[in-house]
């Protein structure tokens, strides 16, 4: 068996991890890689192997980073199947077709500008077209639920806890009489988080390709994230301003209208409007309430009480109409205003921004991680001048930033989960989606605890099993 490491290779994003065995190819994940502009068309629209090769491909859950160059990979020539639960198939299915839809309007937007100046016109990634192609090709698969994606390997999906059916694959190989089990992460998730439920632990594994994103820090406990996050909202209320958050449509935004409802409900926080201004996220609401099967306990609490985080509340707004989106930014007195994407990168948050970023009063929120070189991670940085649609825009707003609402696993979770591999017989771990220093701290503590055996896989890295 040979992994070969073409995506979230000590970097984040646009996972792709090759498994070749049996003279057959398994692919793990199609994200998209999310950097620099011309690296995301660079790394994005070429892939290091033929499509056409693949035999199947497991996908762990849907957000953009794990399942966004799937129409690529079609488009250009895959046409066999694509195993995932059920959530994972409608949400990556509504999620690749809004893609296909920002990357053209942005390409439209930006070839306004390059025909007043003469300059060649700019191809969108993908097309929404693209897009609608994928899901014929989604395999649905539940839980513990066993499927042979490859002659040779017998596969199931166990719970994630990172966001609505998001799994850990597992492949239990068997090649040249010699029988392996390679456990596949994806992203993990944290305990205790409202929405769903905890992570699956490892166990019986022989290798394991597991997550580092937050290998160099814990997070800070879910409620005192929430506190924080209310008080970004009552300060920039107090002043008179807007709180512009870039959320994920799937599961972030979610958490953010429930932690929203509770403050305001409650009376911490004064009875204001609140957008979700994503089609996406109104799509993917839709998708939460369809399969309760796959919420934790308190969640089934909030359905049966009415407090759902996908429900509606007084003064909650959601906006499909571009028209009704521009209205928002015509409007003058403190709301909050939650728009995808989530690393501030395209759709309708970049409007929100550029109204918004100028004024003092105002609070830009920053509520999960962000790629290098990415405008959210700009933010982040607190930069002065931003650049957006190629114009500059200097950053008055505050701007907040609050790690503790991540959906992935801090350093204490990553610590448990490679334990539990570990208590019998691991041989291998490779560190993935995560970048240089904190996969390096996370070796370093993974060493004091006697386990030795990890990799940190650089992109084009094949390692024989």
């Amino acid at each position: 068996m040979k992994i070969r490491f073409y995506g979230a290779a000590r970097t984040v994003t646009g996972s792709q991890h090759l498994i070749e065995v049996n003279g057959k190819k398994l692919l793990l994940e199609c994200g998209i890689f999310q950097g620099r502009r011309r690296e995301f068309y660079e790394r994005n629209c070429c892939f290091a192997f033929d499509p056409k090769d693949i035999d199947a491909v497991i996908l762990s859950h849907a957000h953009i980073d794990h399942s966004g160059n799937l129409p690529n990979l079609v488009k250009q020539g895959y046409d066999n199947p694509i195993y995932a639960t059920p959530p994972t198939a409608e949400l990556a299915a509504i999620m690749l077709r809004d893609s296909g839809h920002i990357y053209q309007e942005n390409a439209e937007y930006l070839n306004k500008k390059k025909r007043k100046h003469g300059q060649p016109a700019v191809e969108p990634l993908y097309t929404v077209l693209d897009a609608e192609k994928v899901p014929d090709l989604f395999r649905e698969v539940d839980y513990d639920e066993s499927f042979e994606p490859i002659s040779g390997v017998t596969a199931h999906l166990v719970d994630a806890g990172h966001i609505l059916g998001s799994a850990a694959v597992i492949l239990d190989v068997e090649e040249n009489g010699k029988k392996t089990r390679l456990w596949f992460s994806g992203d993990i998730g944290r305990e205790r988080l409202p929405l769903l439920r905890d992570p699956i632990m490892p166990k019986d594994v022989d290798v394991l390709m597991m997550e580092c994103t937050y290998g160099d820090k814990a997070h800070r406990d879910p409620e005192s994230a929430y506190i924080e996050f209310r008080d970004v909202v009552k300060r920039t209320i107090a002043r008179g301003g807007k709180v512009v958050v870039p959320a994920f449509a799937v599961g972030r935004t979610q958490e953010l209208v429930y932690a929203l409802n509770r403050m305001i409900t409650e009376g911490e926080v004064p009875r204001i409007p609140v957008f979700v201004d994503s089609p996406l996220a109104i799509n993917a609401t839709e998708i939460f309430q369809k399969h309760p099967d796959y919420y934790d306990d308190e969640t089934h609490d909030f359905v049966r009480t009415g407090k759902h985080p996908a429900l509606t509340f007084p003064g909650l707004r959601y906006t499909r109409p571009v028209s009704e989106s521009k209205e928002i930014n015509e409007m003058h007195e403190p709301m909050v205003i939650i728009s995808a994407s989530g690393m501030a990168e395209a759709g309708r948050i970049l409007h929100h921004l550029i109204a918004n970023i100028g004024d003092a009063r105002n609070t830009v929120c920053i509520v999960s991680w962000q790629a290098p070189h990415t405008l959210g991670r700009r933010l982040a940085e607190r930069q002065k001048r931003l650049r957006i649609f190629g114009e500059e825009f200097d950053v008055r707003a505050e701007i907040a930033t609050i790690g503790g609402l991540s959906a992935h696993a801090g350093q204490d979770m990553l610590l448990k989960y490679a334990r539990s591999a570990n208590a019998n017989g691991l041989k291998h771990i490779f560190l993935v989606h995560g970048d240089e220093e904190p996969a390096a701290i996370l070796m370093e503590k993974m060493k004091e605890e006697g386990i030795s055996k990890v990799s940190f896989p650089e992109r084009g890295d094949v390692f024989e099993i």
